[in-house]
């Protein structure tokens, strides 16, 4: 008996025992003796995957799923899109749910290349970071069951700091839903992994069909980067990404490259903004990611020199304007800047571009120390009006791009005459800023010269940040370090300091900063992370070694989970428990040596105690032009103190390092 099935990748042999039966052109017809075809299935202990099955009858039941002659399936049909959106890379893991995906990478290996992670975490913040530094979106693949379920902490993450990927999910086949097959999640809905991500992504595909993957691809792509950007979920049956789909994929020039989501702010609302920051007497901008990642810097920078009013940053904002340029007030945080929160909580006119208003930066909404909004006036411009008036009252809120409305802004300051009028008002203003200024470098002064050991946290971020060129990538995982490098780093541009300010997870970092070097080969890019961060993902070092990827690893070893035992010590009267890492017979410090675990994977890994030796230590790690790291023994006693609070709900508030609260008159 034979059986025609069309081909729908292009292997060079199908394998079998010892005979080898070769395999034609994806439009060309197989020939299968199916008594033959028998002896070459796999070990009866393997699940049989529709489309794939090892019978007679699975091979009928395969020409029925195979696309017809000259016909696109599924998984060609999304890679094909993939390619017209400019996709360079994918990055994911393998699993029995995505290999007909991947077999469609394979065949268009020489247009997109695939990244191969070995956890499904990494992927996502590779994609993530990539993103960020870029520009441009790209995508993931995971496996059904728990390869999809490894990939949330990483969706959350962009979904919260607004950053967009596509997800390319697997699932079990539409002929087995709510049978519980191997890996299904049916116990409250069929192949429902769609729940499970839900509430952390923009939207979730799931085509249950291979005619409809062309519509789902294409509108998943659109949804995930019109309006506020964020990653799109396409969970794919396995039998659909085999499917016939399509004669061609959709075209994606014609139906997602003419869309702008752009939208300039009411005009008449223009004019409000502009009447009332040429009134006011202490104005501040305020800028938080929408600036950073909607294009905007360089009119933020023509409109703050323009009308000479300082510009503070919440910690996504940070880099939006060179933190060297005199208007530039620095963090605005708990632990923010005493130049930066004094001016914005006294501020009569705050314009807040693509910020959020969270709790860290705000100082846990508690009036005085961050802002007081009332009576400052407020004018809140950003993307998605659920933001404008969550957290604070408006005097003027619109929604828009924040670099269209700043544009327009310019435009209409073009039309004016009085630019001039309040000249000597902002002088004032900003001259007495420059005393809070010198305040705040008073107060850091001693931290920047502690040659003491343990390195002290201050003056390792001090280090750090001298050494790096101009044009590194510096990618902070989360912990009590990224506290320390926002307060003492300075960023020059907007990707110069990367960070997670939404979702906050461990590893964030660690991983991310090989998706900043897919991004800008020609660019040092370096992460710090926490020792205990870096223990969760240390198999980065296999991805970095497998791609050749020249990034640098700064562990902050600081032998505990030490923000949070800071909580404990702060909070809860010192009592310490489940936050420090120790040798069970000695009682002493405990944790991996990194650099030998480092060199163990084929990384160079060095080991640094004194403060004084951590800027060459970088410098050598980005000229070996190879994956490097450098084990930092880091004091874990200091917390970074600031101008702001914090507060924790029945636990109590902290204290602000600098200053008092403010109260206007």
């Amino acid at each position: 008996m034979l059986c025609y099935v069309s081909a729908v990748s292009k292997p060079e042999t199908i394998t079998g025992d010892r005979t080898s039966i070769p395999a034609s052109d994806r439009n060309a017809t197989l020939s299968i003796d199916v008594q033959q075809y028998d002896k070459y299935r796999a070990s009866p202990d393997e699940p049989e995957l529709p489309g794939l099955a090892h019978s007679e009858s699975g091979v009928q039941e395969e020409a029925k799923s195979m696309p017809s002659r000259n016909a696109l399936n599924g998984a060609q049909v999304i890679v094909d899109y993939l390619i017209q959106e400019k996709v360079p890379q994918v990055f994911g893991l393998c699993g029995h749910g995505n290999i007909q995906f991947i077999d469609a990478l394979y065949e268009r290996s020489s247009d997109i290349k695939t990244i191969s992670v070995h956890h499904e975490s990494v992927a996502g913040f590779m994609a993530d970071v990539y993103y960020r530094v870029s520009g441009r979106p790209t995508a993931t693949f995971t496996s059904c069951g728990p390869g999809s379920a490894n990939l949330p902490i990483s969706l959350a993450n962009a979904f919260l700091d607004s950053v967009p990927f596509l997800a390319v999910t697997g699932n079990v086949p539409t002929s087995q839903f709510n049978r519980g097959a191997f890996q299904e999640m049916y116990r409250h809905y069929q192949a429902d992994f769609p729940s499970t991500v839900r509430t952390i992504c923009k939207k979730v595909f799931q085509p249950t069909r291979g005619e409809m993957v062309p519509l789902a691809v294409r509108q998943a792509w659109k949804t995930m980067v019109t309006g506020r950007p964020g990653p799109v979920v396409l969970d794919v049956p396995f039998d659909v990404f085999m499917e016939s789909a399509a004669e061609e994929a959709p075209n994606a020039q014609s139906w997602n490259a003419n869309i702008s989501s752009r939208c300039g702010a009411d005009p008449e609302g223009v004019v409000k903004a502009v009447d009332m920051l040429l009134g006011a007497d202490r104005p501040v901008m305020l800028v938080g990611q929408g600036v950073r990642y909607g294009g905007a810097c360089e009119e933020l920078k023509r409109l703050a020199e323009r009308l000479q009013i300082p510009v503070a940053a919440s910690a996504s904002g940070l880099g939006a304007l060179d933190v060297n340029h005199p208007l530039a007030l620095g963090l605005v945080a708990r632990a923010g800047h005493y130049q930066a929160n004094h001016a914005t909580r006294q501020a009569d006119v705050l314009l807040a571009l693509g910020v959020r208003f969270d709790d860290r930066t705000s100082s846990s909404w508690i009036p005085g120390y961050s802002f007081t909004i009332p009576p400052t006036r407020l004018i809140h411009v950003d993307i998605d009006p659920e933001e404008i008036g969550r957290n604070y009252p408006v005097a003027l809120g619109l929604m828009a791009d924040v670099r269209t409305f700043l544009r327009q802004l310019n435009e209409e300051l073009d039309r004016r005459r009085d630019l001039a009028r309040k000249e000597d008002t902002r002088k004032k203003w900003l001259a007495q800023i420059d005393v809070y200024r010198k305040e705040w470098d008073k107060f850091v002064a001693p931290g920047f010269s502690d040659d003491t050991s343990p390195v002290n946290p201050q003056r390792a971020a001090h280090e750090i940040d001298k050494a790096l060129p101009e044009d590194a990538i510096l990618v902070s995982d989360i912990g009590v370090h990224h506290n320390w490098l926002l307060g003492f780093c300075k960023p020059k541009r907007p990707d110069s300091l990367i960070g997670s300010m939404g979702f906050g997870p461990m590893g964030f970092g660690v991983a991310g900063v090989m998706g900043a070097k897919f991004a800008a080969r020609d660019r040092p890019c370096v992460s710090v992370c926490g020792d205990g961060a870096f223990f969760m993902h240390a198999n980065v070092l296999g991805t970095a070694v497998e791609y050749n990827l020249p990034v640098v690893w700064v562990v902050w070893n600081n032998y505990a989970y030490a923000s949070i035992r800071g909580l404990q010590r702060g909070y809860l009267e010192g009592r310490e428990l489940a936050t420090d890492f120790h040798d069970p017979l000695t009682g002493g410090r405990y944790n991996p040596d990194f650099a030998a675990m480092a060199r163990s994977c084929g990384v160079e890994g060095v080991r640094v105690d004194r403060a004084a030796d951590i800027g060459e230590a970088i410098r050598k790690g980005i000229a070996a032009n190879k994956p490097y790291l450098i084990d930092v023994d880091i004091a874990a006693d200091v917390n970074p103190a600031g101008a702001g609070v914090w507060e924790l709900p029945g636990l109590g508030r902290s204290k602000p390092g600098i200053g008092v609260q403010f109260e206007p008159t």
